[in-house]
């Protein structure tokens, strides 16, 4: 209560009918609020922002006092973010806005400071710097007055403009041409931030960054300064921040990536940065940049492999901090053991990239001190982006075959991925599955022990999911675990998948689900005994889906799929018959004989091959009824085929008639 009774005062004075004494008692309570969060709580508990931002907005008030009322709501804003909302309540932000069409430059600084505070703050959307149309144009025009309102404006930018609609924004107000100059300020403050808003505009966004590779800046292109701001004399942040502007110029194709400037400057830069000397947001930074950057090229991954010995340095992520860390700052001590996990993350999203492609990295990467190991801890922290990153690196590492072999094995990583697979938010779902999909490889040893562990009805439950990138992996894996399996393997497939859910698929509006759930039914009809039993229980639904594909407006890969399937069936002993018994079914394997495109007539051809093979019990019998249809003269015609395939083919299936 004494307290509130002391800050009572404050407000008290904003309502003096004297103008002096307003304005004093303003500075006062901006000298009492300065670092103090209690004291701001108060006041703003007691009413004091409505009235600030009365006088700030009053035509009678003098520019001073405007002033002094912008400070001390930027003061205000500077405490929780709890302040914040109770300022962003009272509708701050349009008066501030306002305030900046005055003609003095000193309101207009305090007005912009007081928005920068706000903007910055994570509880401000950002959309409501661009809800009246007038307000960026405007701070564009500013951006001339002062280095106080170039370092404010850009800052503002630089934390408003998140996705490709504000970049567009921007751009189209000419941010481009008003910020680069900015860059040879005398000012380090608005060097930063200019250079914080190229590094916004740039990211993912291929208009802005094939812009700035050609703005010239006093008679220099605009990488060529990035490059020196990147030097080892320049402060850290500066050095950071540009290369990640030269990463999302090259990420978004401005920049070749084997581009001087990316492999002898930005690469190294980003390296350094996660060194040990460095703070923990700096090699996070740094980590996670680089990792970007790398990320879709094979040769940016070898060079930053051997560079400084960083798959090394990046096992540091891991012991850091320990108990004998040599920071003798308590506070910062503190603070980094809150953001370690970060720390791993970072390790994590690099060691994904840099194993992405190459053989001999993974190998490396694995090699490391305990590696697998820390992976297989990263599945069960409780920080989601953690386990993302950890189940990230793992489905890089496990492209490699060797790998599945020998550590994903001695490891028995299976078990900790199918703990995540119970219950995880869909992005995880997405790579974990995606790693299952390599996991139930037919040369994989970790298959059998997937199978035990219910693998099947949670892969037929993601073929049920609303997210297409789930139901291909579901189906995916299927695929793989049908492959070369045993009769009892493929009947738990259709069974917990049902052949509603099957038909379903083949419907999917998804083409990828198409392709792989065409490709699961190929592997589940596959050697003789299994397609034979497989078409005695599911056979009519199977020719009625085959021919609704081979009907429908599909592309050529998913037609050869569906005919590829038939020719499967048509090597069945008992399967056969479906086909034979099918006349449409027989007219479409005949107009695809003859259709413009080899690879369906080949496809074709094995159909026809594998019902007329002699050996074979009633071969004489469908030779007859094919020969009745015209196909013995379709086979003369494609044994003169100029495709040395197809006519091989031909000339094979007609000897069966002369034999």
């Amino acid at each position: 209560m004494e307290v509130t009774a002391s800050s009572r005062h404050y407000v008290d004075r904003l309502f003096d009918p004297d103008p002096q004494k307003v304005l004093q008692g303003v500075i006062d309570m901006k000298n009492a609020v300065i670092g103090n969060n209690k004291q701001k709580a108060n006041l703003i508990v007691l009413g004091a922002v409505p009235r600030l931002l009365y006088l700030l907005q009053q035509e009678s008030s003098s520019t001073e006092l405007k002033t002094e009322c912008a400070v001390v709501l930027g003061s205000l804003a500077m405490g929780t973010e709890n302040n914040v909302k109770s300022l962003l309540d009272c509708h701050i932000i349009p008066a501030l806005l306002q305030g900046l069409l005055s003609p003095d430059l000193k309101f207009i600084e305090a007005c912009l400071r007081c928005l920068r505070t706000i903007f910055t703050s994570p509880v401000t959307p950002e959309e409501l710097l661009y809800t009246d149309a007038t307000v960026i144009p405007h701070l564009m025009a500013l951006l001339s007055r002062s280095r106080y309102t170039q370092e404010y404006i850009c800052q503002i930018f630089s934390h408003c403009c998140k996705g490709p609609d504000h970049q567009t924004i921007l751009f189209n107000h000419g941010a481009v041409q008003n910020i680069a100059h900015l860059l040879t300020s005398l000012s380090y403050k608005v060097r930063m931030q200019a250079l914080k808003c190229f590094s916004v505009l740039a990211f993912e966004n291929p208009q802005v960054s094939m812009t700035l590779v050609n703005v010239l800046v006093d008679g220099e292109l605009l990488p060529q300064i990035f490059v020196k701001m990147l030097q080892r004399d320049k402060p850290i942040e500066m050095q950071l921040t540009s290369a990640k502007c030269l990463t999302y110029m090259c990420r978004a194709g401005a920049i070749r990536t084997d581009d001087n400037c990316i492999v002898l400057k930005t690469l190294p830069c980003l390296v350094r940065m996660c060194s040990k000397e460095r703070l923990l947001e700096e090699r996070v930074e740094g980590a996670e940049t680089l990792a970007y950057l790398i990320e879709p090229d094979v040769e940016l991954q070898r060079i930053a492999s051997i560079t400084d010995h960083l798959i090394a340095m990046l096992a540091d992520y891991f012991k850091y901090p320990s108990s004998v860390s040599a920071i003798t700052d308590i506070k910062r001590l503190d603070h980094d053991l809150k953001h370690a996990h970060e720390l791993r993350q970072a390790a994590f999203k690099l060691y994904a990239s840099l194993g992405a492609n190459d053989e001999d990295i993974r190998k490396k990467i694995i090699e490391t001190e305990n590696m697998m190991d820390r992976i297989v801890t990263g599945l069960s922290e409780s920080s989601v982006k953690v386990r993302l990153a950890a189940v990230r690196c793992l489905h890089s590492l496990s492209r490699s075959v060797q790998q599945l072999r020998t550590s994903f094995q001695d490891h028995a990583v299976w078990k900790p991925l199918m703990k995540v697979l119970q219950n995880a938010p869909d992005e995880i779902l997405v790579v974990a599955s995606s790693m299952l999909c390599n996991l139930l490889l037919e040369f994989s040893p970790s298959k059998e022990p997937i199978l035990e562990s219910g693998a099947v009805e949670l892969l037929c439950g993601l073929t049920q999911s609303e997210n297409p990138a789930l139901r291909v992996n579901g189906i995916w894996a299927l695929m793989n675990m049908a492959f070369q399996a045993e009769q009892k393997i493929k009947a738990d497939i259709l069974r917990s998948l049902s052949t509603e859910q099957l038909f379903r698929l083949l419907s999917d509006s998804d083409l990828n689900v198409l392709m792989k759930t065409l490709g699961l039914l190929r592997n589940l009809l596959s050697t003789r005994p299994h397609i034979d039993k497989i078409m005695s229980t599911h056979g009519k639904q199977i020719m009625q889906a085959v021919t609704l594909i081979l009907e429908g407006e599909h592309n050529i890969e998913v037609k050869e799929q569906t005919l590829c399937i038939l020719a499967n069936i048509a090597d069945g002993t008992t399967a056969k018959e479906l086909i034979m018994t099918n006349d449409d079914i027989l007219q479409k394997i005949k107009y695809y004989m003859g259709h413009s495109h080899v690879k369906l007539q080949l496809a074709a051809m094995f159909c026809i091959s594998n019902l007329i093979w002699n050996e074979e019990e009633g071969s004489q019998e469908r030779q007859d009824k094919l020969r009745d249809m015209g196909i013995v003269d379709i086979l003369h015609k494609l044994s003169q085929s100029p495709d040395s395939n197809l006519c091989d083919k031909a000339k094979t299936a007609l000897q069966q008639y002369l034999a």
